[in-house]
């Protein structure tokens, strides 16, 4: 079974998957091994490991690499977040092909115009294409994948754009018979309210997929009574919590002036050896290096 099979049977079988945010292969074995069902290949946590603005700055050759690194190290499906597919319709048919050859299992494309700016900073720039464009860029994601269990997630940011519940409703609509296999609802209010009436207002045949950032209190027990949710992206968890604890470990190293404090409240490097799988390459190492 292919990953991309493996995501949907996984979709069809709880009804509500858990993809956390991942920006390394490292963050995504945490994730694999916390029991999440896939790992977002965020393109707003690999922005912020370069220390760069979540601003189309980060090229797709680069996401890719981050992508098939993942892939590499992982057993999880890759939701793969390839913004606004890098271009028009001719450059999405570029990135799904080559989103699919690096080992994604779906990708979504965000319906705002090239270059982006991320959904939730404060008076950012937040403009869309039009809904006939747009469509196209789906259709073109449609025909390019060779694997038809390969996801084609459509996000509308009209939300976001202060457009209201039935622009973002009548784009999703058209989004749909476009034959996006799924609906991306974005809001950046700090309660579910507008995510919540657009679910109960969708009569659309395909799931919805919500991204819980800027209203955490929308929990899985919540979301599941919506009936149409399948799909729940932690969307810059991963980043958020490693900067917490370094930022905290790295202050209290200067104020201690030194590590005689903090040693003991962080991982010991026995515990990175074993999620780098070190005791293998050491029994490789025994057993060929002659």
């Amino acid at each position: 079974m292919s990953p991309a099979k493996s995501l949907r049977a996984r979709m069809a079988e709880t009804g509500l998957l858990h993809v956390m945010a991942a920006h390394s292969p490292f963050s995504a074995i945490l994730a694999e091994e916390a029991g999440f069902d896939g790992v977002w290949a965020s393109g707003f946590e690999l922005s912020a490991l370069y220390g760069l603005p979540d601003m189309s700055l980060i090229s797709m050759t680069q996401h890719l690499d981050m992508l098939r690194a993942i892939a590499g190290r992982t057993r999880l499906p890759i939701v793969a977040d390839i913004d606004t597919g890098y271009g028009n319709a001719i450059n999405v048919i570029h990135a799904i092909t080559e989103y699919e050859r690096a080992g994604a299992s779906a990708v979504v494309i965000e319906d705002k115009t090239f270059p982006k700016v991320t959904s939730l900073v404060a008076d950012g720039r937040q403009d869309l294409l039009r809904i006939e464009e747009f469509q196209g860029k789906i259709e073109a994601a449609i025909t390019a994948r060779s694997d038809p269990d390969f996801l084609v997630i459509a996000r509308t940011e009209a939300l976001i754009a202060s457009l209201g519940e039935a622009e973002a409703l009548r784009r999703a609509h058209a989004y749909a018979e476009a034959g996006a296999d799924m609906i991306l609802i974005h809001s950046k209010r700090a309660n579910p309210s507008e995510i919540e009436s657009f679910s109960r207002a969708w009569t659309g045949s395909v799931p919805l997929v919500i991204v819980p950032n800027a209203y955490p209190d929308l929990d899985a027990k919540r979301v599941k009574t919506l009936g149409n949710v399948c799909m729940m992206i932690y969307g810059n968890y991963g980043i958020r919590a490693a900067a917490t604890a370094m930022q905290e470990t790295f202050r209290r190293i200067i104020a201690d002036g030194g590590v005689q404090n903090v040693y003991k409240d962080i991982l010991p490097v026995d515990e990175i050896f074993r999620i780098q799988n070190m005791h293998e390459v050491k029994a490789a190492e025994a057993r060929f290096l002659r």
